[in-house]
């Protein structure tokens, strides 16, 4: 029996279960209306890759929830389950954790991300909250890197931009000019990131007769973290073969995109 080897770059420095402060004012919005507004939300890990949110129940508006009579005992402890007030009957979106409780979070509410529009100071998050542990560099190089599928050759690139983020392998941004579009075959996905931001587009790649979906991606308008990145083209390292300065990388294996 082999063990798979570690991967080649860092990993996430948090656990499922793991709780900290956010220094940071947070708020969610209804329709206009502010559900919560507090600089007192604590970060939780429900899984090792990124936190979530847990909102004080005093900075919760409850004027907006309605009771789902629907109680739980969870891992954090005993909770019951709310519905915002005129959104569709059969969706709770809160989970208050009882303030009496004997859990981590007693006291703190859960809100379901897509119920709300979610604000960190008086910036927009989407997809998640950023993870305290996360590092986003974008740096440009003059490293050459091939990308390639079965043979036929997709990017070719003597001055990348290269991305590195904790947890994930290192993506490769090329240039349009350097990017042979004849073998892209361009789709409708759209992928949001608390990093990057939103994608622009996304490219399916086609050799022969099979088409490979969703292999390739673009942000025309990054945040401005990474605006290195703008308008260029990156592929998934786990889906294609790169050849970096003349030496084939192994496909990294991750648990996400």
């Amino acid at each position: 029996m082999t063990s798979e080897p570690a991967p080649q770059y860092p990993q996430m420095a948090a656990v499922r279960g793991r709780t900290e402060p956010a220094p940071r004012r947070v708020r969610g919005l209804v329709d206009g209306q502010v559900l919560f507004d507090t600089t007192a939300a604590r970060y939780v890990w429900e899984v090792p890759y990124y936190p979530q949110y847990y909102i004080p129940v005093a900075d919760l508006d409850l004027d907006l929830l309605t009771d789902e009579n629907h109680s739980q005992r969870l891992q954090f402890g005993p909770s019951k389950l709310y519905s915002i007030t005129g959104s569709q009957a059969g969706e709770p979106a809160v989970r208050i954790f009882d303030a009496d409780g004997d859990g981590p979070v007693a006291g703190y509410a859960r809100v379901e991300w897509n119920s709300v529009q979610w604000f960190e100071e008086d910036e927009r998050i989407v997809g998640h909250p950023r993870n305290p542990y996360t590092r986003v560099d974008a740096v440009r190089s003059h490293r050459h890197v091939r990308v390639e599928l079965d043979g036929t050759l997709l990017a070719d690139t003597s001055s990348p931009v290269l991305v590195f983020e904790t947890g994930l392998p290192t993506r490769y941004y090329v240039d349009r000019t350097d990017v042979s579009f004849e073998n892209l075959v361009p789709g409708d996905t759209e992928t949001l990131c608390p990093y990057k931001g939103t994608t622009s587009q996304y490219w399916s790649v086609r050799v022969g007769d099979e088409v490979h979906p969703d292999l390739a991606w673009t942000y025309d308008y990054p945040l401005p973290a990474v605006s290195a990145i703008a308008g260029l083209v990156a592929f998934y390292d786990e889906k294609v073969d790169v050849v970096l300065d003349g030496v084939p990388q192994a496909r990294p294996k991750t648990h996400f995109g």
